[in-house]
């Protein structure tokens, strides 16, 4: 006899000590350098927009778990990372309705249908977007320029304030400086334009270990090689529209992307090819949001094609 008990769990057996919710507050940390860069571009009202958002995302989740009956969740955060994402993928002129609205759908119908954390084969945020997008078009393509960021356009300034950095690609007209882009002086969803806030974010989450680099260092390294190959300037894909949010802060979501290494690179890789073509060939001069969400209907066959091997097992002969 064994002189002490012998416990059976499942694994893992060696646990970090990361929770969900620790997880889910250092995200909202990490996404304050983007919230500040929209107040600094954008004015007060994208606080309004945010809060609005946010305050949707919970009491939804409160409602809709009182309606199953289930215990409350609001303390895992992640209805705040819900409501905080869908606010800075939104123009930071809609009405507060718009994010009311499109965070109820984000956690009702992208998130609490299937089950709740864990469970939603979507990101709920981008979920929440392409809802909007089908359905207040004029609302959700309505942008506007910071104010004194259209010097460079000189004369002819007028003309070139109803169209993000993209749309103005689309209509051949360029010039706009590299740091203006990365600092995020542009027009665009109220958090995505920066890319310099967006990266402090990011570095946060990589000196936390709350990211892995695979799927952003893939995605974005695709979209740049596929700039190439088209014959346009890759350095102007990469910081304009939702590239940088999208390739840190929504493909990197734990529970949409693949969990094996090398699903997570072709999950990259996917979302920067199909980015390219939407951007290129697609309706809107933006592909990130479409992209990241047709690539979480491929991470349960990415993640079956790409179970590792395991230790000493060998293929069977006959």
């Amino acid at each position: 006899m064994l002189e002490t008990e012998v416990v059976v769990s499942a694994p893992p057996h060696i646990r970090q000590g990361l929770s969900t919710e620790r997880i889910m507050w250092l995200v909202v940390i990490s996404l304050i350098p983007a919230v500040l860069s929209g107040v600094i571009f954008f004015g007060w009202y994208v606080l309004a927009i945010i809060f609005s958002s946010v305050l949707s995302a919970i009491l939804t989740e409160v409602i809709v778990l009182k309606m199953m009956k289930r215990p409350l969740t609001i303390k895992d955060g992640s209805a705040v990372v819900t409501g905080l994402l869908l606010a800075l993928i939104i123009p930071p002129t809609v009405p507060l309705r718009i994010p009311m609205i499109g965070a109820a759908f984000a956690i009702a119908l992208g998130k609490q249908i299937f089950g709740g954390l864990g469970y939603n084969p979507f990101n709920p945020a981008l979920i929440g977007r392409a809802f909007l997008l089908a359905s207040w078009p004029s609302l959700m393509t309505k942008w506007v320029w910071p104010v004194n960021s259209l010097a460079w356009a000189g004369k002819n300034a007028d003309a070139l304030t109803g169209a993000t950095a993209l749309g103005l690609l689309r209509e051949g007209t360029t010039g706009i400086p590299y740091l203006q882009l990365f600092l995020g002086n542009i027009s665009g969803s109220l958090g995505e334009t920066s890319a310099l806030a967006l990266l402090l974010g990011a570095l946060f989450l990589v000196v936390y270990k709350i990211i892995d680099w695979r799927i952003p260092v893939s995605y974005l390294g695709t979209v740049m090689i596929m700039a190439l190959v088209m014959g346009q300037d890759p350095i102007f894909h990469l910081l304009t529209g939702g590239l940088m949010l999208g390739a840190f802060f929504m493909a990197t979501d734990y529970v949409t992307t693949p969990v094996t290494p090398k699903g997570r690179l072709f999950f990259g890789i996917g979302c920067g090819l199909l980015t390219m073509l939407i951007r290129r060939y697609g309706g809107f001069p933006e592909g990130v949001c479409y992209s990241i969400l047709l690539m979480n209907l491929a991470t349960p066959l990415l993640d079956r094609w790409t179970v590792p091997k395991r230790f000493g097992e060998v293929k069977a002969v006959g």
